[in-house]
């Protein structure tokens, strides 16, 4: 008499919303969970029926069960760790929440390249790697429209920026929006010169999504995660140097 190994077949992976990937996630950890749970106690069952009628004259060989047996441990082993992780990994995502509370009501520099206009003002800053032979500041809107440009000092090394909200017509951008800076800049052979950049914003609530602690940026949607955090300024920055 021979062990018949009991398996499952897995759920076809689907792809969740990002609305519903947390949601999803968990649902699907608590499915796999049941599943084991039940395939194992089925498992159990069979075996000791099994041994319980085997041919004393032709006993079974353990070989095939008691590497099942060590199958279903490993795998037992490996839902739990999974499930320790995703709740260290909630805990460590709050308390990083908590820990950015006293930063609300502060302005950020932070990695990127957008932020929002708020009192007439939006802080960026740029750095060449190498001296330009020319280059040009963009400022574009949420619909990626270039609403203000002009050109900028080709020198190598960090500039500073502050858009006083001014389309290149003259006409003044409301506050609340979300602008992006760009750089274009281009050696003396026309190469491409890629320029990095940051943005200054006010901090105006924090928030965790998908377990990694946001800043929230004026009265806005725009959201920067803490790991992009550069430097807290204060409540006013009056670091910059250059303006439009």
């Amino acid at each position: 008499m021979t062990v018949t190994p009991v398996t499952s077949t897995p759920t076809p992976a689907t792809t969740p919303s990002s609305s519903s990937a947390t949601s999803n996630t968990a649902n699907g950890t608590s499915n796999g969970v049941l599943n084991f749970t039940q395939n194992f106690n089925t498992f159990l069952t069979l075996l000791t029926t099994q041994l319980q009628n085997q041919d004393p004259l032709s006993p079974m060989d353990t070989d095939q069960f008691t590497n099942q047996l060590v199958e279903f441990a490993s795998v037992e082993q490996q839902i739990n760790t999974n499930s320790n992780l995703k709740t260290m990994i909630a805990n460590q995502s709050g308390s990083e929440a908590i820990s950015a509370l006293p930063v609300v009501g502060q302005e950020i520099q932070y990695n990127g390249n957008q932020t929002v206009l708020q009192n007439g003002q939006a802080g960026f800053s740029y750095t060449l790697p190498t001296t330009a032979a020319s280059a040009s500041l963009q400022i574009k809107d949420a619909s990626g429209n270039i609403v203000f440009s002009e050109p900028i000092s080709p020198n190598a090394g960090t500039q500073n920026f502050i858009w006083n909200g001014q389309t290149s017509a003259g006409t003044q951008e409301p506050d609340g929006g979300i602008y992006a800076m760009s750089i274009t800049a281009a050696s003396s052979t026309n190469t491409p010169i890629t320029a990095t950049t940051t943005a200054i914003g006010q901090v105006t609530g924090v928030s965790v999504n998908n377990n990694v602690a946001d800043f929230t940026i004026g009265n806005s949607t725009l959201q920067v995660p803490m790991n992009s955090l550069l430097s807290v300024l204060g409540s006013s920055s009056s670091s910059s140097t250059a303006s439009n």
